[in-house]
């Protein structure tokens, strides 16, 4: 007999005290539901999350599997449940993650970057404001404050932000030359070199030297990325070497100059094509096993030269490119007939450079931000058809949304809004934790006198002043331990010193001098410290033993003849 048999049969159900289980307010959801808006035009048969009428056949009146006449008796009664029936359509779940909000607020201006780890456990955002802020969904409560908060290049702007396929580092794409890596908790791992403004021929130059503009890793290999830059071109990189990309593409345009800026970036899913935008309107693609020399397909005057294109991303199946144009358009391509768009939508309002556009995660859909028409107007994300880019539903904003991110593993919106706050839209019942953690922990617990029992049995004095011999456990007080743990982890709390460097590339760093990068580069000149006779003579037995250039003549080279002189003869001479 098990032992929870034992204790049943003596009548024994637990010891100790039951620990209370929190119940969670089935309706806490409801103070962050939206009011959504219909599209403008008429859309009759517009995909609308509200409930709709049922369709016949959705109760059955016949639940006993008896007549008609039996259950006539039975009409009348409200007591019987109606059967489920599989084949009729939900009433209550919504098409798309929109009817619920929760907003993350501690950017002062624009989201100029945005991006959620490949888990959809954290967000990454950047800002016109120079910082970055990681938020971890798991960790926050109603009070949505971020875990960390940094300046990833002092006072420049943040263009783009990318995490890896595996979610452990991600890259910082700033207004320098100058692309960054860091780790999961936002510590910097490498800067990658920049080029020499001086060299004009830019296959030649170690690294950028233009302002970056997007970036994009490789979707199969994680030790990929490629950056795009003001430069003209884009370039393959290595995450083990920091000191020189990979490879170089040169984008030729045919304006004055032969160059233009390179706006946006990306890999096809498989990654055998790279794909870049241009500001000259030009839209290329380069099959990522050729040579780069010259695209192998373009089309120019893809969107009106002089704007900024502000995203370019690839179907699943690699056949289809939808980009979104700083011309007020959204255009998609079929990549088998690359010359004129599959279907093109006007009319979304582009306030600033990066607003971009994605796909849904079943690609049926496509999700952007539409400006607002006035100043200090509301914008609103735009759900489009993928066939025909038709307007099939409008959601109202604060301000223009400017960046979205739609995350298919917890089927969630992200934007970031021009007033630099980040909504996060979602659905109670479609949607996978994400938002919906920061409701689900119930209120906040109240502490009991049982919890204060120890600070009011032993309180702590704390004495910041005194000798260290005479502190108290450092002044530590109880029930910080996990904190003060937690910064011992931390490198930078902690204050633990650098470490030794004994080889190149040690640990990811090479040395601490600023100049080092330029020492690095030079040949050491030892030739001050040897003594130019000796140099001389080492090569005497060589030069006698295999005469190279005089053994044309060896035979009849005349012998010296030196003159005997007697010891008494120089004495005299000296004399």
């Amino acid at each position: 007999m098990a032992d929870m048999d034992v204790f049943s049969a003596m009548g024994i159900v637990g010891f100790g005290k039951a620990a209370k289980k929190r119940e969670l307010d089935p309706n806490r959801f409801d103070k962050t539901k939206l009011s959504i808006r219909a599209p403008s035009q008429s859309d009759e048969d517009s995909d609308d999350p509200g409930p709709s009428l049922p369709q016949p056949g959705f109760f059955k009146q016949d639940v006993d599997g008896l007549g008609d006449e039996d259950n006539e008796d039975n009409a009348g009664s409200t007591d019987d449940e109606p059967e489920y029936d599989p084949s009729a359509p939900s009433l209550s779940t919504p098409d798309f993650p929109i009817t619920h909000e929760a907003t993350l607020k501690e950017h002062t201006k624009v989201i100029s970057a945005l991006t959620v780890d490949p888990s959809g456990a954290r967000v990454l955002s950047g800002s016109h404001d120079y910082d970055c802020k990681l938020w971890d969904f798991g960790g926050m409560t109603t009070q949505t404050r971020s875990f960390k908060t940094w300046e990833p290049a002092g006072s420049y702007y943040v263009n783009d932000l990318k995490y890896s396929n595996d979610g452990q580092q991600f890259l910082v794409i700033s207004g320098t030359i100058q692309a960054k890596l860091f780790d999961r908790e936002g510590e910097e791992k490498a800067t990658f070199v920049k080029g020499d403004m001086y060299i004009r021929d830019m296959k030649h130059t170690a690294g950028h030297v233009g302002e970056l503009s997007s970036c994009m890793w490789h979707p199969k290999d994680k030790q990929y990325f490629i950056t795009s830059s003001a430069d003209s071109t884009i370039r393959i990189w290595d995450v083990e070497n920091k000191r020189k990309q990979k490879s170089v593409i040169v984008v030729k345009s045919k304006e004055r100059g032969a160059r233009t800026k390179v706006t946006t970036c990306a890999y096809s899913t498989d990654g055998t094509l790279i794909g870049g935008a241009c500001l000259d309107g030009a839209l290329h693609m380069w099959q990522a096993s050729s040579n780069f020399v010259r695209p192998n397909m373009t089309i120019e005057g893809a969107h009106t030269k002089g704007t900024d294109v502000g995203s370019l991303v690839f179907s699943v199946d690699g056949r289809t490119v939808l980009t979104r144009g700083g011309d007020d358009t959204v255009k998609l391509w079929d990549l088998r007939a690359f010359k004129r768009p599959l279907a093109s939508h006007s009319g979304a309002t582009t306030l600033y450079p990066g607003t971009n556009a994605v796909f849904s995660p079943d690609e049926k859909y496509i999700l952007t931000g539409t400006g607002a028409s006035a100043k200090g107007g509301r914008g609103k994300l735009t759900l489009l058809r993928r066939e025909s880019l038709s307007v099939v539903k409008e959601i109202d904003m604060d301000t223009t949304p400017v960046k979205v991110v739609w995350h298919s593993k917890i089927n969630q919106i992200i934007t970031g809004l021009a007033n630099g706050t980040i909504a996060v839209l979602y659905s109670p019942e479609t949607s996978l934790n994400g938002a919906k953690l920061l409701l689900s922990k119930g209120a906040p617990k109240r502490p009991t006198i049982e919890d204060l029992s120890d600070a009011l049995a032993a309180p702590t004095i704390l004495t910041p002043h005194a000798l260290p011999m005479f502190k108290d456990g450092e002044g530590l007080v109880k029930g910080m331990k996990r904190k003060f743990e937690k910064d011992r982890m931390d490198p930078r709390k902690s204050r633990r010193p650098e470490l030794p460097v004994t080889g190149p590339g040690r640990g990811g760093r090479v040395g601490a001098s600023a100049t080092q990068h330029v020492v690095q580069n030079l040949v050491r000149d030892t030739t001050r410290d040897e003594d130019p006779r000796e140099a001389l003579l080492k090569y005497a037995k060589m030069a006698d033993e295999d005469p190279q250039w005089t053994s044309a003549w060896r035979q009849n080279q005349p012998k010296p003849v030196f003159s005997n002189v007697s010891e008494d003869e120089e004495e005299e001479e000296e004399g």
